[in-house]
């Protein structure tokens, strides 16, 4: 229960926009945590309210063609540029799908930054704990300088990737399968 919440954290991170600025990547991972928390507090809003919010800080947060070519790997460059497209939005409607509900199952956990790596001019890594009542779990975050704010492009849980996880998923589909065939399995997948 603890791992999914963490899972959710990290994706509400991905799927669920958050105000990301320049400046030490630890202080955008830091107030976009705030952020969420104080939404997902909130007991005077509906569930589809916070969603909605959460949706909004999402979007600031994570670089969503990053996340998808990254989850992608090689295979990014068997798409077309309107499969690129779609597939960068059918992958945001799966994350919120898999993780949207969950997020709102938060009970009061705690989000506590640890550390900071700096892994190049435009590129970072912040790690965190997620503090729960009987467990702390790692949670590492992604970073990449893009237009003056940092954005998320990857999350990894507990030592395993959002993206790596997602990649090897996509990368069996693209075995069998064309970028075509791909885009309508992701399409019925989010029906």
């Amino acid at each position: 229960m603890k791992r999914c919440f963490v899972g959710l954290i990290v994706l509400f991170v991905f799927v669920f926009p958050f105000t990301a600025y320049a400046g030490a990547p630890s202080d955008a991972i830091n107030d976009t945590a705030n952020k969420v928390i104080a939404i997902l507090k909130n007991k005077s809003l509906s569930a589809a309210a916070k969603k909605e919010r959460l949706e909004v800080i999402y979007k600031r947060m994570f670089d969503e063609v990053e996340l998808s070519r990254f989850s992608l790997g090689r295979n990014w460059k068997r798409l077309n540029p309107s499969q690129q497209q779609e597939f960068v939005q059918l992958f945001r409607k799966i994350l919120e799908k898999a993780y949207g509900d969950k997020i709102l199952e938060y009970k009061d956990e705690k989000v506590k930054i640890t550390g900071e790596r700096m892994i190049s001019a435009d590129r970072a890594e912040v790690q965190t704990k997620v503090i729960g009542s009987s467990k702390e779990i790692p949670v590492f975050y992604r970073l990449r300088l893009k237009d003056g704010e940092w954005k998320v492009y990857d999350v990894v849980i507990e030592n395993v990737s959002l993206v790596q996880n997602y990649r090897a998923q996509f990368k069996d589909i693209l075995a069998k399968n064309t970028p075509s065939q791909l885009i309508e399995t992701l399409r019925k997948k989010v029906q």
